[in-house]
């Protein structure tokens, strides 16, 4: 990765891998459970079903246009979060976004097939990991002290909020609520 720092090709790397895991559970998941693959909403009402789809989409989209500011638009050797922190708190945030949301399908299938008290709470737990981790990564890029242009940063911004209302709303909260075995 020329022009990258160290810390950024870390980055880089863990939203490669971390990224096709969760590609790959959620085809795995969807082509393994023809008969099932529909109860992952959960009991979601099909009138809320138009919203998650378009929350969905914005939210991957949001994840692109963080991405793109913190891997490319940051000079990791100028963050300083929090005056403990430095660009490595990027890293523990996209690990624990990335790695729970590669766990929540293969669960929820389990789940559909063998419910327990214990798989719910893994659920819930792994729903908890990624709202808490992206509203962090909010919260980071909006008292981030950044000389960048403010176009890309703003759309950091707007991304992450849009990956929050999500991953912390309609993943943690809602979701949960209307999930039905």
């Amino acid at each position: 990765m020329l022009g990258m720092h160290a810390e950024q090709q870390v980055l880089f790397w863990i939203i490669i891998a971390g990224g096709a895991l969760v590609i790959t559970s959620y085809t795995h998941g969807f082509l393994t459970h023809p008969n099932t693959r529909g109860n992952v909403w959960g009991g979601i009402p099909a009138r809320l079903k138009p919203l998650y789809v378009v929350s969905m989409l914005l939210a991957a989209a949001g994840f692109f246009a963080f991405t793109y500011f913190v891997l490319w638009r940051l000079n990791p050797g100028e963050v300083v979060i929090a005056k403990s922190f430095g660009f490595t708190i990027f890293i523990g945030i996209y690990i624990v976004i990335l790695v729970p949301s590669a766990m929540w399908m293969p669960l929820t299938f389990a789940m559909l097939t063998y419910p327990s008290e214990g798989l719910w709470l893994r659920i819930r737990v792994t729903l908890a990991l990624v709202g808490v981790a992206s509203l962090a990564l909010l919260i980071i890029l909006l008292t981030l002290n950044t000389r960048e242009p403010a176009v890309a940063y703003w759309f950091a911004v707007g991304g992450a909020a849009a990956f929050c209302l999500q991953t912390a709303v309609l993943d943690m909260l809602v979701w949960p609520a209307f999930f039905k075995v």
